[in-house]
């Protein structure tokens, strides 16, 4: 069996191909640390800023806890031709009223979940990129998308 040739990457272009990725990944993985076990399980964004993605979460959820004791995470997102990407970063919690007033604002399920921008069960975070990587399906090999 043959490995299906990939189409060459523009390198001008590896931005604009990994934000379509993240643009179609609705659910993208987020990997945190427990111990010596990386958990890892879907998540919604709530926010995308260019490569900097904001989670809503429940305090009483455990990855609180995991990223309290070691905020070093990674996403990774697909898309329907299998592209990805994979987001390195570090998470750290939205303290920004006007942050959290336009995630708020902007999110009706948030709004019908938790009923207040002050319920003190919601909990954002902010994932500041150290590396992002994209990878076109089948290639098996990450390109460097520039920060």
């Amino acid at each position: 069996m043959t490995r299906p040739t990939p189409e060459p990457i523009d390198p001008q272009r590896l931005p604009e191909l990994a934000k379509a990725v993240l643009a179609a990944d609705r659910f993208p993985y987020l990997a945190t640390i427990d111990g010596d076990q990386p958990p890892v399980r879907p998540v919604s964004p709530v926010k995308t800023d260019g490569f900097t993605v904001y989670v809503a979460n429940l305090r009483m959820y455990h990855k609180t806890v995991e990223i309290a004791a070691n905020p070093h995470v990674e996403l990774c997102y697909l898309d329907d031709k299998h592209d990805q990407v994979r987001i390195t970063g570090v998470a750290e919690a939205v303290t920004e009223r006007s942050v959290l007033q336009e995630i708020w604002d902007s999110n009706p399920l948030l709004r019908q979940y938790l009923g207040s921008l002050d319920n003190p069960t919601l909990i954002v975070y902010r994932v500041r990129p150290t590396q992002v990587r994209f990878m076109r399906e089948w290639a098996l090999d990450y390109h460097d998308v520039p920060l």
